[in-house]
């Protein structure tokens, strides 16, 4: 490995370490003369049998790159060649690489990630452009790097690229990441060409939108709104063009899918039913305008006031809807138009709280949201929106097969825990107490029915006053679901926790007077939606009683 501090190529002095590979080594380094930074790759013949191959690989990467100008790629400024080590200096490229934003934030924002599609969309059509064309093979979301504000994105690793060559058949290795690379890349299926690019960029953007891997089993890249129903249905469809097992199939040419990324708005069902009103409002304004006006910046306003038009007769027609579907649909499309804004955010999880239930799909749109949401923070009401978002959760969402049992609770959690920080907040000793109970309820999923022998009685009174806490809350609170799904809970935490309650000094008499205000609660629920639920909820507390008892009956000569 070269020192930190030392100079390479007499010029460039070695910083620190930026990044290791299995077979190289990069460094950040200093151009002092020119005060300008630099990355240099080393890759060293220690430890590599076939290092001549290697370096032969490495020499027409460089030669490709160093052919090559475009905003999106960086550029080769240097080549050190010896007999143990070949140094590559290129630009050193900020930020961090969208495998990372996958990995701290989950699924990234729509309109972030049509930005940055545009950009890898346009980079590789440059590439294809060459004479012969590159062919680059490997794109994924660890490839590209994203720039500090968000807005760049950079390609970067060129060792699976080739030029296409007219004459090869098929090619000769197996070559890309499995998910991300086109059929055609592992043998038998023809040669690589720049509609494999295509594919490789397909499913890096499903990555991106849904979160979803498709390098992981079980190896397959689904329609994306089936992950999230606020997802567009323009860019799903350019998404299934770009990943079909067909290149004739695919885009063939980059230009074609860049057109598609432009107006992938233009191809979602809901937007084609409201396109022709909203043409019509936007041609009678900009006749209007053109009449006393002209000047460039009379579009811009024109831009301006056309979006805020529109997004205000989406909060009408939400306003007016029939249905709790169609509310919600009109709301997400607000939010598409103006994502910084908080009031859709607020409509949108009153609208899904009507019916007093948080569907699998409902869920699934507040997911997609989550960046956008936590973007909100400097908001006044944020506080009040997380509140009750974690509400939402906590009395609606109703867990799907295979979920555990109390899967609201953790859902709720995530904001709960963002909730803590407002300690100003006016709902926060409400909130706080729900997060203890969530906490108790993350800690004890893995094995629900195995009792920590680890707690101590501080532990135990510090849960039995926050159950007491909040039985005083539910039964001031107004949604019937969320307090039949507190009484369940709560029945069910004191019937698993009452030796312990025990050994703390908690009597019996304490813990039956608990009891007592659950079942009066869950009886005076008079909601015949909910008598499945009131039912279950007072076999719960039975069940619940029975193990009280017998956990107090304990060491008393029975």
């Amino acid at each position: 490995m070269l020192e930190i501090g030392s100079t390479v190529g007499g010029i460039y002095k070695i910083l620190n370490v930026i990044g290791k590979g299995g077979m190289s080594v990069v460094y950040l380094a200093m151009n002092e003369k020119a005060n300008k930074q630099w990355a240099v790759k080393e890759v060293r013949k220690d430890g590599i049998s076939n290092f001549e191959v290697v370096k032969q690989g490495l020499v027409a990467e460089t030669n490709m790159l160093k052919k090559l100008s475009h905003p999106n790629l960086p550029d080769i400024i240097d080549v050190i060649e010896n007999e143990d080590t070949f140094i590559i200096v290129m630009d050193y490229i900020e930020g961090n690489s969208l495998s990372k934003a996958l990995k701290e934030y989950g699924a990234l924002p729509q309109s972030q990630v049509i930005l940055w599609a545009k950009q890898l969309c346009d980079v590789l059509g440059y590439l294809h452009l060459q004479d012969p064309p590159i062919i680059y093979r490997d794109m994924k979301p660890s490839n590209v790097m994203l720039s500090p504000d968000g807005k760049k994105v950079t390609l970067i690793d060129f060792g699976t690229a080739r030029e296409y060559k007219s004459q090869n058949i098929a090619d000769t290795t197996c070559l890309g990441t499995i998910g991300y690379a086109a059929p055609e890349q592992f043998g038998g299926h023809g040669q690589t060409d720049a509609r494999t690019d295509i594919y490789c960029l397909g499913a890096t953007l499903y990555h991106l939108v849904t979160g979803q891997n498709p390098s992981e089993p079980p190896y397959e890249i689904k329609p994306i709104r089936e992950w999230n129903p606020a997802l567009s249905e323009g860019l799903e469809k350019i998404i299934i063009k770009c990943t079909q097992k067909n290149p004739d199939d695919r885009y063939q040419s980059c230009n074609e899918l860049m057109y598609d990324l432009e107006h992938y708005d233009e191809l979602d069902t809901l937007t084609r039913k409201k396109q022709s009103k909203k043409l019509r409002i936007f041609i009678a304004l900009l006749a209007a305008s053109a009449v006393f006006f002209c000047g460039g910046f009379v579009f811009q306003g024109l831009k301006r006031s056309q979006t805020d038009e529109i997004y205000r007769e989406y909060l009408t027609y939400a306003e007016n809807s029939p249905d709790t579907q169609s509310k919600i649909e009109n709301y997400m499309s607000a939010i598409e138009l103006k994502p910084e804004q908080m009031q859709p955010y607020k409509l949108l999880v009153d609208a899904m709280m009507e019916d007093d239930l948080l569907s699998k799909e409902e869920s699934s749109i507040i997911r997609g949201y989550n960046t956008r949401i936590k973007a909100l923070s400097d908001e006044k009401d944020y506080p009040q929106l997380i509140y009750d978002i974690s509400k939402m959760y906590w009395s609606c969402y109703v867990p799907i097969q295979g979920e555990n049992i109390y899967q609201n609770i953790l859902n709720a959690k995530e904001w709960l825990d963002i909730l803590s920080k407002y300690d100003k907040f006016e709902n926060i000793k409400t909130a706080t107490v729900m997060k203890y109970i969530a906490d108790y309820t993350d800690s004890s999923r893995k094995n629900i029915n195995q009792i920590d022998s680890s707690k101590s009685p501080e532990d135990s009174l510090e849960l039995y006053d926050n159950l007491k806490s909040l039985l005083e809350f539910v039964e001031i609170d107004t949604s019937d679901v969320l307090r039949i799904k507190t009484y369940d809970l709560l029945s069910y935490i004191i019937g698993q926790e009452a030796t312990d309650f025990k050994k703390a000094g908690i009597e019996k008499s304490e813990v039956d007077s608990l009891f007592d205000s659950i079942q009066t609660g869950i009886e005076s629920i008079d909601n015949s939606n909910l008598s499945e639920n009131i039912e279950k909820a007072l076999t719960q507390l039975g069940s619940a009683k029975q193990s009280a008892e017998n956990s107090y009956k304990v060491g008393k000569g029975g």
